[in-house]
């Protein structure tokens, strides 16, 4: 008891105590949240000083690259602001000079906004190897590009051009290639020509916009004819829209989100100022781009995303059965729409006026250059590749083509199947005859071989074009029948393989393995292929989808019609992961049935995103996977051995051992002497016959299989695509 009233009595005393002195006690609590408030006011003071101090002193106020500060251990430390804009990258095309001279004024004025700057000439710039670094360089791109004669670009700017059109509509490289790149887009034109008015420009504008790059302004029309040009002059026209491009940059360096207009609704910017009668008849009721991943909006035009959708829209399957209603629903459609598309170029395909096929597949396969009414022609991109010293396709490394000498065409565009793995997306008909008024085979090769060297000379003084391959490539010394349809329908099929022999042009013909009779009635060609997609009935209807109801009768009487011809022939095998990759047994009983010299096994090529097809990524073998394949394959066939590999293409190659001889693989192909073998059976009426053996040649050891190289041929230098994490590129 004495120790509790202790405690009560100490506890007592110090409450008195602090009652008593509770003058001072409030006078020290007062004093401390005093200095606390001292100390912060000194604190933001002092931070303002320092970052006002950092914008003077990079003399740039709109620059994103002021510092502020910390306070750590009561010293003022600096870090660095997010950069917005790196600097600007000014691009230009030019005939006349007018372009580089904007060029050059553009750039003094961004200098004067203490941003870094760089001025390049189309001519000398590679975008294969550097434009898609700007999708991550936090530059602004700026294009100034003319438009030349019959709307065309301009010398220096052809190639650059050339390349981003058919990177737009290539689905190796993907829709969101160049996501990221920051542009605007200038172009020079002269509204008298009215057809052409400020073409380039606007295709340089959709192309980009379609491999997902970012506007961040509308683009703007010059004009050379000052009674047409909104402000008097070209001169003018540019010095409006640079205006409004550096208040744009400055808005862009100080990291400002708003609309570019200031009449932003729920993420529609609408561009200001008054848009040219095409283009607003295009981009009426269009919706506008929004770049959600940056979460800034940019202005657009949307003239390129009807384009899009258009193009877009050709993934459905045409019959040949179909085209009466087709025509019917299409005899609505604009009459200039002919003219937007493929750059032009337009003939009737079954001789009819407006065509909705030639127009879809113009629109959605960019390249194609397309011969009276059934037949095309297209250069292929491992000749590009070639062309460049970058390697060459599977069949440089399995028989020895000059890569860059090929030609890639069909007299037949139409097809008896709707491949699941089309890489064509099924833009092109599909029959089960003839239907189409016939083309001469003279005209077709003749304008064949023209369009070709026009897409070739399209190279000269091209970066890292090699000069001699340049020249070389002006004459064609192969011909791939393989573009797309079934070549062995044209019924004119034996005059166009001859005339491609008197050419002194091998011929690579692809069947699909459907038209048995044509298979044996055909002449001589260089090396006979035939597709062996699946090896079942079931599979082969579910992977092919054949139009004729006896397909796979038609399909084993082609395989034993290939058995019969004395000259090179090949199977070709795609392997569809989860569709025909566990049938080795079935493949190895077809392959005794054909009795093919070669069998190709490649893993399937992607082909984007199709409405005709559910193919994925996940459908496409790791090349290790075919490897795999190929040997189990290899096991069940005695007579057959893996003889090369292209590893870049996803492609290995099993020969019958009578190509091994004196134990030294003889895939490769003597051209020179396959000509003079078939001169001589054509001369004789085709009573003096020859076989695959005499005219083979021996295979390097780059491309055996197993060798170091992995069939890259050694003389070229591999490139790698940026930011490309897996190879599908395929052949």
């Amino acid at each position: 008891l004495d120790v509790s009233m202790d405690t009560w009595n100490f506890f007592y005393t110090c409450l008195v105590s602090l009652w008593l002195h509770r003058f001072y006690i409030y006078s020290a609590v007062a004093f401390g949240i005093s200095i606390w408030i001292v100390i912060q006011f000194t604190t933001t003071k002092t931070k303002k000083k320092v970052t006002e101090h950092g914008e003077k002193y990079n003399g740039n106020p709109a620059s994103s690259e002021g510092i502020e500060d910390k306070l750590v251990n009561g010293y003022a430390t600096l870090q660095a602001k997010e950069v917005y804009v790196a600097g600007v990258k000014i691009f230009y095309g030019s005939q006349t000079g007018t372009a580089k001279r904007f060029a050059k004024g553009l750039a003094e004025a961004v200098i004067s906004l203490n941003l870094p700057v760089e001025v390049i000439s189309m001519g000398d710039y590679d975008p294969d190897d550097c434009l898609s670094e700007e999708t991550t360089s936090r530059n602004i791109c700026v294009f100034l590009v003319a438009t030349y004669t019959d709307g065309q670009p301009t010398e220096s700017a052809a190639w650059f051009c050339k390349w981003l059109e058919e990177a737009a509509n290539d689905f190796r490289f993907g829709k969101t290639y160049l996501k990221g790149l920051r542009y605007a887009v200038f172009g020079l034109g002269n509204s008298v020509y009215v057809d052409h008015y400020n073409t380039v420009g606007r295709n340089i504008d959709r192309w980009l916009w379609m491999l997902s790059a970012s506007r961040i302004m509308t683009r703007a029309e010059g004009d050379c004819n000052v009674a047409q040009s909104k402000h008097g002059s070209i001169e003018a026209d540019f010095e409006a829209w640079r205006a409004k491009f550096l208040s744009r940059l400055q808005a862009l360096c100080r990291g400002e989100r708003k609309p570019c207009s200031g009449k932003c609704k729920k993420g529609k910017c609408k561009s200001p100022g008054k848009q040219s009668k095409e283009s607003s008849d295009h981009e009426h009721g269009a919706s506008e781009y929004e770049n959600t991943e940056a979460e800034e909006l940019f202005e657009t035009s949307s003239e390129e995303e009807a384009d899009a959708e258009e193009a877009g829209g050709t993934n459905s399957v045409i019959d040949v059965e179909d085209l009466g209603d087709i025509m019917s629903h299409m005899k609505k459609a604009k009459s200039g729409l002919d003219s937007r598309v493929g750059g032009g170029m337009y003939h009737p395909f079954p001789r009819l006026s407006r065509n909705p096929i030639r127009t879809r597949i113009l629109a959605a396969q960019g390249g194609y250059k397309l011969i009276g009414s059934h037949s095309g022609v297209k250069l292929c991109r491992w000749t590009k590749s070639m062309l460049r010293g970058r390697g060459g396709c599977y069949k440089h490394t399995f028989y020895g083509i000059e890569s860059h000498r090929c030609m890639e065409a069909t007299p037949s565009l139409a097809c008896a199947n709707k491949c699941v793995f089309c890489w064509r997306h099924h833009t092109n008909p599909v029959g089960t005859e003839w239907r189409w008024k016939m083309d001469q085979p003279e005209m077709i090769l003749q304008e064949a071989i023209e369009n070709h060297q026009n897409m070739i000379k399209q190279f000269k003084g091209v970066s890292g074009a090699k000069a001699d391959r340049f020249e070389e490539a002006m004459t064609a010394k192969h011909c791939a029948l393989s573009l797309v349809g079934e070549p062995i329908m044209y019924p004119e099929i034996n005059r166009f393989v001859k005339l491609l022999h008197q050419h002194n042009i091998s011929s690579f013909l692809v069947t699909n393995a459907q038209f048995p009779d044509e298979i044996r009635n055909l002449e001589p060609v260089t090396q006979l292929y035939v597709s062996v997609d699946a090896s079942t009935k079931e599979s082969l209807k579910r992977i092919d989808r054949p139009l004729f109801k006896d397909f796979w009768q038609r399909f084993l009487d082609s395989l034993k019609a290939l058995s019969e011809k004395q000259q090179r022939t090949v199977y070709r095998l795609t392997l569809v992961k989860a569709w025909n990759v566990d049938e080795l047994k079935a493949y190895a009983d077809l392959i005794s049935l054909g009795k093919p010299d070669f069998i190709e096994v490649k893993g399937v090529t992607y082909c984007g995103e199709s409405s005709a097809s559910n193919l994925t990524m996940a459908n496409v073998p790791w090349h290790e996977e075919v490897v795999h394949f190929v040997q189990e394959l290899a096991d069940l066939i005695p007579d057959y051995e893996i003889a090369c590999e292209h590893e870049h293409s996803n492609c290995l190659l099993i020969a019958h051992k009578k190509f091994k001889i004196n134990g030294e693989w003889c895939t490769w192909i003597n051209y020179d002497r396959f000509q003079e073998l078939v001169q001589e059976h054509e001369r004789s009426g085709g009573s003096k016959t020859f076989t695959a053996a005499d005219y083979a040649a021996r295979t390097p050891l780059w491309a055996l299989f197993g060798s170091r190289e992995r069939g890259f041929d050694p003389l070229d230098v591999r490139y790698q695509r940026k930011n490309k994490a897996r190879d599908i590129s395929g052949c």
